[in-house]
């Protein structure tokens, strides 16, 4: 399944997510490099035209399904599923796409306001729902507290805590947090 086979868009409270359009990205670019946003992802910056060339590319791509947050024709945050294979052994087909990998990005003028959550927790119905997904990951640094909640309040579970496992620019070597959350867990919790 690709994005343009999923029924887009998806309405979740209220936010619109659907897939970018160039126009889209030129909203996010305005608040995409800021330092109170770049403070807590692992690319600080971002090439503008590097950044739109890879987001409208990933529309056709089968295992990625990135998302704009449109609230009233104002893109106010991304979203972001990944489909990755499971690890371990390779027999069979049960291991090919049945994992992900979450993330998600707000317009700091839109932050506080339930957003992350929204664009997190619908992701991961379409995850679970439409895709079928085994179990979806999503990380962050430990530090960034508004994150690992979002991550608590959608019912992930912090699976591990790694000690100075990320390097951070301004803070230097700290720690990382992993969440978790399985399909059936999904099914109970949402």
């Amino acid at each position: 399944m690709r994005t343009s086979d999923v029924s887009w868009p998806i309405v979740a409270g209220p936010l619109v997510l659907r897939p970018p359009t160039s126009v889209d990205l030129d909203q996010v670019l305005v608040w995409r490099n800021r330092p109170e946003v770049t403070r807590w992802l692992l690319r600080t910056t971002v090439d503008p035209d590097a950044f739109r060339r890879a987001w409208l590319l990933a529309v056709e791509d089968p295992n990625d399904f990135s998302v704009v947050a449109d609230l009233d024709g104002v893109i106010v945050g991304t979203g972001s599923l990944e489909v990755l294979d499971g690890m371990g052994q390779t027999d069979g087909d049960a291991w090919r796409r049945a994992e992900g990998s979450l993330g998600y990005l707000v317009d700091p003028a839109f932050a506080g306001r339930g957003y992350a959550t929204t664009i997190a927790r619908a992701l991961l119905d379409l995850a679970f729902t439409t895709l079928g997904l085994h179990r979806v990951t999503a990380g962050c640094f430990a530090d960034n507290t508004p994150s690992w909640r979002v991550m608590e309040n959608v019912g992930m579970r912090r699976e591990q805590h790694g000690v100075r496992d990320s390097w951070h620019a301004e803070l230097g070597w700290i720690d990382g947090y992993t969440y978790a959350v399985l399909a059936e867990e999904w099914t109970t919790t949402r």
